[in-house]
């Protein structure tokens, strides 16, 4: 039988809303317009597909990525996308109301400068932070424990029974981003375990913030810390005790473990929060925000592409302005205008286009 979830996730109205989702930014793509081409007749298609229990995901596609560190991105076909969509529509409101209010990425009104007030509200109220954050994340995330973790809240069975479609299609996807770990109680096969979520899906960052959960629920109730947060595989942990941020460090190891998650241990350091926090992009101190320098040469090199771009006819005037205008949108939410003023100042817009290169 039938469960209304399922009813729900593959109704046509719910496949319709998700399309235009799934399609929102992404038109101009070539598997966007293929599939809004006779877009009634492809959802039709889907929905049957999904009821009669034919649906598989399809291959997906890979490119690589450095920012600033090389990522492998993994798309699903584009009506792939559309059936994630149609899932987190269904079961999202279940975990979210489940979620820390200190959980930020991947989640409505959780960005990123919300995550980077927060830090700093934390930093001006207590003395020292321990900051972490996971190896090769979404490469070492284990099927069987994420399976698990879903099922506790997804009772339907043809609705896990879709979730496991789309979770293995993921299978050792990021096989070679990842560096085996041996865990207590492990034994040879271990290494074979099935994990990896792709990079790219958004089923993936909502899965991630649903397998560190427990992990949240930790670090709150049973370490009894009063200041956390985590964005995505990044958190960070304040308290007035050193000794206390030090104890809790190693608590963590052993319950990441447990999730089969490890720790940087280089930078796994507890420091003061006068001498900043490294933090999405800002080092973050409490009573100011400094852009990393590598965020700063990042950004001037780009600029500078981006208009060489527009002087030789690549993009037009509308393009380069976007990206300025998402630069500049950035860098609003840190103490950066006098930064601001220094690059933009440099950059010279020529009227007509010619074929000289910026220096």
């Amino acid at each position: 039988m039938t469960s209304s979830a399922y009813n729900h996730i593959t109704a046509f109205g719910n496949l319709l809303s998700a399309w235009k989702r799934a399609a929102k930014g992404k038109r101009g793509s070539c598997s966007a317009a293929l599939f809004e081409h006779q877009v009634a007749d492809r959802i039709l298609e889907l929905q049957m597909e999904l009821r009669d229990n034919r649906y598989k995901p399809g291959s997906y596609t890979h490119f690589l990525i450095h920012d600033p560190k090389k990522r492998r991105i993994s798309a699903a076909p584009f009506r792939d996308r559309v059936v994630h969509h149609a899932l987190c529509a269904e079961i999202e409101p279940r975990f979210e109301q489940l979620f820390i209010p200190d959980s930020y990425a991947n989640r409505r009104g959780k960005g990123t400068h919300l995550a980077i007030d927060r830090l700093q509200q934390f930093s001006r109220c207590y003395r020292y932070v321990l900051r972490l954050d996971v190896v090769q994340h979404f490469a070492s995330i284990d099927h069987e424990l994420l399976l698990g973790i879903l099922s506790r809240h997804i009772p339907e069975s043809d609705v896990m029974d879709l979730v496991r479609r789309i979770v293995r299609s993921g299978d050792d996807i990021l096989r070679e981003q990842y560096e085996p770990h041996y865990f207590p109680g492990d034994d040879l096969l271990s290494a074979c375990r099935p994990r990896g979520l792709p990079i790219g899906n958004l089923t993936s960052q909502f899965w991630s913030n649903c397998y560190l959960h427990p992990f949240d629920l930790f670090v709150k109730r049973g370490l009894g810390c009063r200041a956390y947060l985590r964005y995505v595989d990044d958190f960070a942990l304040f308290s007035n005790s050193k000794r206390e941020l030090w104890r809790w460090k190693e608590a963590i190891v052993e319950r990441l473990a447990e999730l089969r998650l490890t720790l940087h241990m280089n930078s796994a350091q507890v420091q003061p929060c006068r001498v900043g926090i490294p933090w999405l992009g800002f080092v973050v101190f409490p009573e100011h925000r400094r852009l990393k320098s590598r965020k700063v040469r990042d950004a001037r090199r780009r600029l500078i592409d981006r208009l060489n771009a527009y002087h030789e006819g690549q993009i037009s005037f509308a393009e380069l302005d976007a990206t300025v205008q998402g630069w500049v949108n950035y860098l609003q939410y840190g103490d950066t205008w006098g930064l601001r003023r220094k690059i933009l100042g440099g950059l010279v817009i020529n009227a007509r286009r010619s074929n000289g290169r910026v220096a």
